[in-house]
Formats: structure tokens, C-alpha cells, sequence
């Protein structure tokens, strides 16, 4: 039996407004890779909510984000290093939309004091759909020339090969 092979990615930036479109670009790319393409919208929109967030409350711009995906659910989780962000007061307009467009959500804080937020979301990688026959239709256009009429049987019966190989006319 074949067993699927979970896909793992990890990014760290700096998060700035010009950043910010750039991870949703280089997310996407990996979900397109992953054969998530029904994914690309919500799991982006959800990111690119979260490092706003974070850009415009948090002191510390240094971000992980991170994103499994084990063929049933994909988790992103974006990790912010400042102690003193607050998911419930400063974060709560993006928590609400992404309680909204996920299967799931949480927040959870590291060893180190760091607050981890993540999401996931249901689904199927794509599906590949086999190809079907298709019944020959009929020609609309003129036929084809026929080709150089061929050598008669009777004459190539007529001939003989040597010992070289060659044809000649058998006497």
C-alpha cells in the first residue's frame, strides 16, 4: 500500500507592507505545487491578514510561518517573537475572519514566550481525472490525394533478387 507523504514548508521573514505580498505569492506557489490550487485564496487571504496584524501591532517584525500539509488538512501557523502582542485585543478583527474561513483555528504560546497562531483547512489534493475516448467524428473537407500508384504484383513477381541484392528482370 502506498502511503502519502506529508509536505512540510517553513519561512522566515521580517514583515513589512511590501513583505506582505510577496509570502502570499511565494504561499501560493507552494499550494499550486502541492496540487492545492482550491486552497490559494482562503489560506492566503487568512496569512496576509496575520502579518498585518502583526506589522501594524507588534514590535518585533520577525515572523515564522509554516505550512503542513498531510493530504486531509493543510495547517498554516504563523509565529510572531514579541511577547507583548495580544491575540485577544490586538488581533481580534483577523481571528474572527479566521474562525469565519477555516476548519479550524488557535493560538498557543512557545517555550520562549512567542505567540503561534494557526489555521487549517480541509481538502482533497487535486484530482486528476482520466482521459475518455472520443468517437471519431466525420471529415468535412476534402480527402487526402491518393498516393503514387504502386508497383503491380505482376511485374515485382516477375523480377528476381541476385546475389547482391538487387532486383532484375527474371528471364
Amino acid at each position: 500500500m502506498k502511503t502519502a507523504v506529508p509536505c512540510y514548508y517553513h519561512l522566515d521573514v521580517e514583515v513589512s507592507p511590501e513583505r506582505v505580498g510577496q509570502v502570499s505569492r511565494i504561499l501560493a506557489a507552494h499550494l499550486r505545487f502541492w496540487n492545492l490550487e482550491n486552497l490559494v485564496e482562503p489560506v492566503c487571504s487568512g496569512a496576509e491578514m496575520l502579518l498585518r496584524a502583526i506589522d501594524e501591532h507588534a514590535g518585533d517584525k520577525n515572523t515564522s510561518i509554516e505550512m503542513w500539509w498531510n493530504h486531509q488538512h493543510l495547517i498554516t501557523a504563523v509565529g510572531g517573537k514579541d511577547h507583548a502582542l495580544r491575540p485577544d485585543q490586538d488581533l481580534r478583527t483577523c481571528l474572527q475572519h479566521l474562525a469565519a474561513n477555516s476548519d479550524g483555528w488557535g493560538c498557543c504560546a512557545t517555550d520562549t514566550g512567542a505567540r503561534v497562531i494557526w489555521f487549517s483547512r480541509r481538502a482533497r489534493a487535486g484530482e486528476r481525472v482520466p482521459l475518455v475516448a472520443m468517437p471519431p467524428e466525420p471529415i468535412t473537407q476534402e480527402g487526402l490525394e491518393v498516393p503514387r500508384e504502386t508497383m503491380p504484383v505482376a511485374r515485382a513477381a516477375g523480377r528476381a533478387r541476385t546475389g547482391n541484392g538487387v532486383l532484375e528482370e527474371a528471364r
